[in-house]
């Protein structure tokens, strides 16, 4: 049987077969090592077909270390067997094990080992070593300059022979001065006056059975090792090397999960006439699994900008993808320039079609530098705060819907009248709460921090000067409500924009009656309007693009007809009407008088489209206006 084995070999092994009689297809076990020896077993019965692979190995040699450490400590066991520096072996090997049981990273193993092997031997130095591809990199180390680091870091394992002598036995290596070494290592005579080290223990670290790499316990002055030390050393050797197998695994995990997560949100924001706007994606600090955070800012026609963020409840890779669907159909439907309260329900469609299981937190806003109305929904995610010029702070004080996934539409839509410039700071959870503090405590700290270092982002001078403003706000906030950030369990995401209302000077509208003179009167107007702004060039081009787009209501559609000319980084042609019918290209024949007016509107225009509002509907064109932007501001 399996845990008889393990019993008698002290080492790790698999039976396969139902030996103990209870339908298993195998039976692994591992040896709860004491001071004397094995003490017990721990067994682990496998129902699917297959041994434990190498992570799961690595994983029962921990969980066996921190089981033997607190079985040798129970109240009434019989005294352990041996000198008193066999119990405080055992008592070194529990803290040690207790400690490496906690670790997760390849980082956490080393401090570990650290703290706990270098203060009881007296050791001052302590360097980890991994072999990859024939090369020896260090992982981690203490009391070490990072010069001597950088002569020791990927050189041949051929090319040092210590390691070579290591590896080759895997036993562990006890130099007790400089002498010593300089005689059974001649070439490296160099290594110990460079590194201010007398005395050293070179350990191999053995990973579900094979070498990973190698620990160096240094000590600066000359020592000797006494049978208990080096029995002591070699067994936390052995714990040490278990434990950074398993963190190097966890270590690539994580790093190709939120490389995942890393593409799926979007590399650069744009910069907007409206908006320019800094983010920070921090992942959960503790934990296995990347989570669902995300942002992204949207440009819209007429100069408008969306801003959404949100977060997919749980962590994992499942969570991850489910939030690079979210991104993308939010992408899309924006694009359709529907009302946020709509978006939101056809995000809610999706998110239930995914599982019964999956949930969803978003805030979704639309900001009209036109009107200076910011509208927004929220679905079970935290609000949004406004910051004004003068470093008021402000957080509405609303009731979000449930959840995506769990809400039944209608969503609310709020809307707020935004002063000439502000700050819109949207922001996740795992920013603001945590298990010390609750979300609205955390959104007063949030706010609070906003009130006493977000004046300066107002005083930029030009673009690259706001965008710096916000990536310093961004680092003040996260810096100070996640300051230990690399214990946190939660991701967050965090969103602030630079938003500026337009110009009245660089709009002009006028209403025009529901009559084939509209179109006449339309060119007119454009002429005129393109002259004041000097852009003459784009007369002929604009007149025709009006002219094609009033014709349409006429034919189509129903008054009453506005045009609306807009001036910012392109010319933006609009004309509303109170009809909520679809225009759409279509292929007219070689013999059709007609049906070729979109067709030439999208020929002339860099891009156009269609929003739908509560009355009506707005057919759009941009064209790029053919001179210097810096001609009409260095605005954002």
């Amino acid at each position: 049987m399996a845990p008889a084995h393990a019993m008698r070999r002290g080492d790790y092994a698999w039976v396969v077969g139902d030996s103990l009689g209870m339908g298993a297809a195998g039976t692994a076990a591992v040896p709860l090592l004491g001071a004397d020896g094995p003490i017990g077993v721990l067994s682990v019965i496998m129902e699917g077909a297959g041994e434990p692979d190498e992570v799961q190995r690595s994983f029962l040699h921990s969980v066996a270390g921190w089981a033997a450490a607190c079985l040798e400590e129970l109240p009434g066991r019989l005294p352990v067997r041996g000198s008193e520096a066999g119990s405080e072996q055992t008592v070194r090997m529990g803290k040690l094990t207790s400690a490496l049981a906690e670790a997760l990273t390849s980082r956490e193993v080393v401090q570990a080992v650290a703290a706990h092997v270098l203060p009881p031997f007296g050791a001052d130095g302590l360097i980890f070593w991994v072999f990859e591809g024939g090369r020896q990199r260090v992982v981690g180390s203490a009391g070490y300059t990072q010069e001597l680091l950088s002569l020791l870091d990927g050189i041949l394992v051929a090319d040092y022979p210590v390691a070579t002598d290591v590896l080759g036995n895997r036993t562990p290596r006890f130099i007790e001065s400089a002498a010593e070494y300089c005689q059974r290592y001649p070439a490296l005579e160099h290594i110990p006056s460079a590194a201010k080290k007398n005395a050293w223990a070179f350990l191999p670290m053995i990973a579900s059975g094979r070498s990973i790499g190698m620990c160096l316990v240094s000590f600066a002055q000359p020592r000797s090792f006494s049978d208990e030390e080096r029995t002591l050393l070699t067994a936390l050797s052995g714990l040490a090397g278990q434990s950074l197998g398993r963190a190097r695994l966890y270590d690539v995990e994580h790093a190709r999960a939120q490389g995942l997560q890393r593409g799926l949100l979007p590399r650069t924001l744009p910069r907007l006439p409206a908006a320019c706007a800094a983010a920070r994606y921090l992942p959960a600090g503790r934990g296995e699994q990347v989570g669902g955070d995300w942002y992204d800012m949207i440009p819209l026609s007429a100069d408008r900008v969306a801003m959404v963020i949100g977060d997919v409840m749980g962590h994992g890779i499942p969570e991850a993808a489910t939030m690079g669907q979210l991104r993308t159909a939010v992408r899309t439907l924006a694009d359709l320039d529907i009302p946020p309260d709509e978006l939101l329900s056809r995000l809610n469609d999706l998110v239930t079609d995914l599982g019964e299981d999956c949930y969803a937190t978003c805030l979704y806003a639309v900001f009209d530098p036109i009107t200076r109305i910011c509208s927004f929904s929220l679905a079970g995610h935290p609000p949004l705060v406004i910051v004004h010029p003068d470093g008021t702070v402000h957080r509405p004080d609303l009731a979000a819907d449930p959840p995506l996934g769990a809400a039944e539409p209608p969503f609310e839509t709020h809307q707020l009248l935004l002063p000439e410039e502000s700050l819109l700071v949207l922001c996740t959870d795992g920013l603001v709460e945590s298990a010390t503090q609750s979300v609205d405590r955390g959104l007063a700290r949030l706010q609070q921090i906003l009130a006493q270092h977000a004046v300066p982002t107002f005083t930029a001078r030009d673009e690259v000067d706001d965008v710096q403003h916000l990536d310093d706000l961004c680092d003040a906030v996260v810096s100070a409500l996640l300051p230990d950030h690399g214990r946190t369990n939660d991701d967050a995401a965090l969103l602030i924009a630079h938003t500026r209302a337009i110009d009245a000077g660089d709009v002009a509208s006028c209403i025009l009656p529901e009559d084939p003179r509209a179109a006449g009167q339309a060119r007119e107007f454009v002429r005129a309007q393109l002259a004041a702004w000097g852009l003459d060039d784009l007369a002929i081009t604009t007149e025709l693009l009006a002219s094609e787009l009033i014709g349409n209501v006429i034919r189509h559609a129903k008054g009453p007809i506005r045009l609306r000319l807009l001036r910012s980084r392109s010319l933006t042609c609009e004309v509303y009407d109170s009809s909520l019918s679809t225009p759409r290209i279509r292929h007219a024949a070689y013999t059709d008088e007609g049906g070729r007016g979109l067709q030439l509107v999208a020929a002339l225009s860099r891009r156009w489209g269609a929003r739908y509002l509560r009355d009506g509907k707005c057919i759009w064109t941009e064209q790029d206006i053919p001179v210097p932007s810096e001609n009409f501001g260095s605005g954002c």
